[in-house]
C-alpha cells in the first residue's frame, strides 16, 4: 500500500513538473527544449492532439406529459435535466467552486498554485486533494460521456487513467475551452454534467432526487451536501451513505466559511440540519411503475416508429433516452381513471378474463383512454400483472404495439355489412325473412375474386327471440344473425370487409382483413380476431361522418431547445360518403332502444352503438359513440389461463354466460349490452361527456332511411 502511495505521489510530482514546463512554453511553441523523457513524450502527444475537444450536447431525460401537463413518464440514459446558470442557486455555485476549485474565476485552464498545494498535501499525508481545475474536470466528464455513448469501455477507462499523457490531453483541451467559453458557461456545463450519485446526473436532477426541490431553491445545507458528492459520488450519496455524506457536507461548509463565502455561524447552523430520507424522490425510467404504464408503452412504441427521431428503431430510442424531448399527449387522467374504475369495479386483475375499454376522439384520431383489467405492468401473473397491452396488436400482427392477440368481436361487425349495404343504396327498408335458424350450406356468396358456393352445412341461429320478416332497422336493433348472413350474401364479402378495413379494423395477427375474410361469410358475425382499439377506431369513423383517422396519442413533441418535431399524422381521409355515415348513425341509434339499451348514457346525448357476443359467449362487447367520443368495451376469456381447464370450472367449454368470476365475484350474464355496455362502457363514456354539450348527429338522407321507421333516435335517459 505504501509503495502504491509513493508511486502515485511520484506520478503527481512528474505531472506537475510537466505541466509547469508546458505553461512556461506557453502551450503554443514546440516542446523540443523540454527536459526529460516524460516531458518530451508529453510534448509529442500534445502536438498531435486536435486543437479543441468536441463537446456534444449532454444527455437529458425526456418526459411524457398528459393533457393536464402532469408528467406520465420519463426516459433517460442519464437522469439529467439541464438548467441554465440563472436557474441554479448561487449557494450551489459557490459551494461547488469552494470545494473543487476556489480560484476558478482567477486562474486559466490550469491552477499552478492549487496543483502545487495538492501535491504538497498529498506527499506529506495520507489525505489527498485534487489538483484539477473545474475546466479540467469538465473535460474529463465530456470524454467519459463520449466514450460511454459509443459503448467504448476502454475509452471510459482511458479518460480516467492516472497517467501523464491523459493529463496532458485534458489540459490541452481545457486551454482551448477557456478560450472559447466564459467561466460562467463552463460552470453551467459542469454543474449539469457532474454525477451526484444514486442515478442523479446534473444538479437539477440531484436536487429533485435527494431533496424534492429544484436547483434554484437549494438551501445552504443542501447545496453543500451536493457539492461534496462530486469527488466520490458512489461512496458519499446520502441515500446509501448518510453518515459519510453528512461528514463530507460539513467539510464543504467549513471550506465555505474559511473562504468567507458564509459565516462560520451560518455554516455551523447548516450542520445541524439532518438529511431527510422521506423527501427522496425516485423517478422511474421508462413505463414500469408509472400511473398508466400501457399508455406510456404505446407512446414509446409510437416514438420508435418516427423517422424524425432517427433512421432506425435503436437510433430513435437513443434520441428518446438522451434527447430531452417533451412529448405532449392528449391522455386525460379523469377519463382514463374513469375507464379503469369502470373495469376494476367489476373485474379483478386475477380473474381469468381480459377486459378493455378504448376511447377515441372522432375526426382527430386522438386516443382519449385505453384501460384494461390488468393495469399493472410486471411479471407477477398470480397478482394479475402483465406486460401485454390487450387493446393493440401483438408480436404477430402487422402493427405490433405490445399486445397479445386479437379477439373475436361478435355482432359489433354487423355494422360493416350494414354500411356496405347503405353505400350500395340498400336502405333501411331492405327486408328478409329471418327465421330463428337457417342453413346456408350450398348457397352462393361472393368474395373479391367472384362468386363461390359455400360447401357443406352451415347452420346459423339467432341469439335473441326476434325472427321472421324484418327490415334493416329491426334486424340491427335486435342483432338478428340470420338476417345479416343474408345481407352479406347479397352485399358481398368484399364490400363488407373493405368497409371494415377502410374504417380502421386491424387483425390481431398478420394479414389483411379483406384478403383473409372476404370469402368467409362468418365475418359478419364477428369471427375475425381483431384489436379492441381498432374497433373503437372504426366506430369513430361513423361518428365523424365517414372520415377515418388513424389512432394517435401525441399532440406535439419539442426537443430540448423547444423546437417542434413533427408528430405522426392521423392521416384523416373520407372513406365513405357523409350521407352513408349519417344513415349509419341513425341506424345504430335505434340499437340503443334494443339490445343496446342497457348501455345508454344518461344526459340527453344523441348516441349510437352495437352489442357483440361471440359463439359460446367467450367474449362480450359494446361499441358505441356520440359525435364527441367513440368507445369500445370488451370482456373476453383469457385463453392462457388454466382456470378454464381446472376443476373450479365445471363446463366442457369456456363461456361467460351465467358464471361468477372467481376473484371479483362479478356475475356474468353473457350479454354485450348488460355485462360490458352497462358496467364498463357507459360509466367511462359518461365521465368524458360530463359537461359536454349534447351535439346532434346530422340528419340522414330520406332515400336511405325510407321504409325503416326513419331512424328515430331515442335520447339517453
Amino acid at each position: 500500500m505504501r509503495a502504491l502511495m509513493f508511486t502515485n505521489r511520484m506520478l503527481a510530482f512528474v505531472m506537475v513538473s510537466v505541466f509547469a514546463g508546458l505553461l512556461v512554453a506557453g502551450l503554443v511553441v514546440p516542446f523540443a527544449g523540454m527536459a526529460g523523457a516524460a516531458s518530451r513524450a508529453a510534448a509529442t502527444g500534445m502536438n498531435t492532439l486536435p486543437a479543441e475537444l468536441e463537446t456534444p450536447p449532454q444527455p437529458q431525460q425526456s418526459k411524457v406529459l398528459m393533457a393536464n401537463g402532469e408528467v406520465l413518464a420519463t426516459f433517460w440514459e442519464e437522469n439529467r435535466i439541464y438548467k441554465p446558470l440563472s436557474e441554479i442557486s448561487p449557494l450551489m455555485q459557490q459551494a461547488q467552486i469552494a470545494i473543487e476549485d476556489n480560484r476558478f474565476y482567477e486562474h486559466g485552464a490550469m491552477d499552478i498554485r492549487g496543483t502545487l498545494r495538492a501535491l504538497v498535501t498529498n506527499t506529506s499525508s495520507d489525505n489527498t486533494q485534487g489538483g484539477s481545475t473545474l475546466t479540467q474536470q469538465y473535460v474529463k466528464q465530456v470524454q467519459i460521456g463520449i466514450a460511454k455513448q459509443a459503448g467504448d469501455e476502454a475509452g471510459i477507462a482511458a479518460a480516467q487513467a492516472p497517467t501523464v499523457s491523459r493529463k496532458i490531453q485534458e489540459l490541452r483541451y481545457a486551454v482551448a475551452l477557456e478560450k472559447r467559453l466564459t467561466k460562467d458557461q463552463i460552470l453551467e456545463r459542469y454543474l449539469n454534467i457532474a454525477y451526484y450519485g444514486d442515478g442523479a446526473y446534473g444538479v437539477e436532477s440531484a436536487a429533485r432526487h435527494y431533496f424534492n426541490t429544484t436547483a434554484k431553491d437549494l438551501t445552504l445545507d443542501q447545496a453543500a451536501m451536493l457539492a461534496g458528492l462530486v469527488q466520490n459520488p458512489a461512496a458519499t450519496d446520502p441515500v446509501n451513505n448518510p453518515t459519510i455524506a453528512t461528514e463530507r457536507r460539513n467539510v464543504v461548509l467549513n471550506r465555505m466559511a474559511e473562504l468567507n463565502i458564509v459565516t462560520q455561524a451560518d455554516a455551523d447552523e447548516a450542520k445541524k440540519v439532518q438529511f431527510d430520507p422521506s423527501k427522496v424522490q425516485n423517478y422511474p425510467n421508462g413505463c414500469v411503475g408509472t400511473r398508466y404504464p400501457f399508455l406510456c408503452d404505446y407512446v414509446k412504441r409510437s416514438l420508435e416508429k418516427m423517422p424524425a427521431l432517427g433512421n432506425t428503431p435503436s437510433e430513435r430510442l437513443d434520441t428518446l433516452n438522451r434527447g430531452g424531448l417533451t412529448i405532449q399527449t392528449e391522455i386525460d387522467p379523469t377519463t382514463q381513471d374513469a375507464a379503469e374504475k369502470a373495469i376494476s369495479d367489476n373485474i379483478d386483475p386475477r380473474d381469468p378474463v381480459i377486459s378493455t375499454m378504448s376511447m377515441i376522439q372522432p375526426g382527430t384520431g386522438l386516443i382519449l383512454a385505453m384501460a384494461q383489467s390488468r393495469p399493472v405492468m410486471g411479471s407477477d401473473a398470480a397478482a394479475g400483472e402483465t406486460y401485454y397491452n390487450y387493446a393493440v396488436g401483438g408480436p404477430n400482427s402487422d402493427d405490433p404495439m405490445g399486445g397479445a392477440e386479437g379477439y373475436q368481436a361478435g355482432s359489433t361487425f354487423k355494422v360493416f355489412a350494414a354500411a356496405a349495404a347503405l353505400q350500395q343504396g340498400r336502405g333501411f327498408g331492405t327486408t328478409y325473412n329471418a327465421p330463428n335458424t337457417m342453413d346456408f350450406g350450398g348457397q352462393t356468396f361472393s368474395s373479391c375474386e367472384g362468386d363461390f358456393r359455400l360447401p357443406g352445412d352451415w347452420r346459423v341461429s339467432n341469439s335473441t327471440s326476434r325472427n321472421g320478416t324484418m327490415n334493416l332497422v329491426e334486424a340491427t336493433s335486435w342483432s338478428v344473425n340470420t338476417y345479416y348472413v343474408q345481407l352479406i350474401r347479397d352485399v358481398g364479402g368484399c364490400a363488407a370487409t373493405t368497409m371494415a378495413r377502410d374504417t380502421g379494423i386491424e387483425l390481431g395477427s398478420s394479414g389483411d382483413v379483406v384478403e383473409q375474410f372476404a370469402d368467409k361469410p362468418s365475418f359478419v358475425l364477428g369471427s375475425a380476431e381483431v384489436t379492441p382499439l381498432s374497433v373503437a377506431e372504426a366506430y369513430a369513423t361513423f361518428a365523424a361522418r365517414g372520415k377515418h383517422c388513424e389512432p394517435i396519442i401525441m399532440k406535439s413533441i419539442t426537443d430540448k431547445n423547444g423546437k417542434d418535431i413533427p408528430v405522426p399524422s392521423a392521416d384523416c381521409k373520407q372513406v365513405m360518403e357523409p350521407q352513408v355515415a349519417d344513415a349509419m348513425n341513425a341506424l345504430l341509434g335505434e340499437v340503443m332502444n334494443g339490445t343496446g339499451s342497457p348501455a345508454r348514457i344518461p344526459g340527453g346525448y344523441p348516441q349510437a352503438g352495437k352489442t357483440g357476443t361471440t359463439d359460446d359467449n367467450q367474449a362480450v362487447w359494446f361499441a358505441g359513440y356520440t359525435p364527441e367520443v367513440a368507445g369500445a368495451a370488451m370482456i373476453a376469456i383469457d385463453k392462457t389461463n388454466s382456470y378454464w381447464e381446472s376443476s373450479r370450472y365445471s363446463r366442457s367449454t369456456p363461456s361467460l354466460k351465467g358464471i361468477r368470476l372467481p376473484a371479483s365475484g362479478f356475475w356474468m350474464e353473457g350479454s354485450g349490452g348488460g355485462d360490458v355496455g352497462r358496467n364498463v362502457y357507459a360509466p367511462a363514456m359518461r365521465a368524458y361527456l360530463r359537461g359536454e354539450p349534447a351535439t346532434r348527429f346530422a340528419t340522414p338522407p330520406a332515400d336511405l332511411t325510407r321504409g325503416g321507421g326513419g331512424g328515430n333516435q331515442r335520447q339517453g335517459g
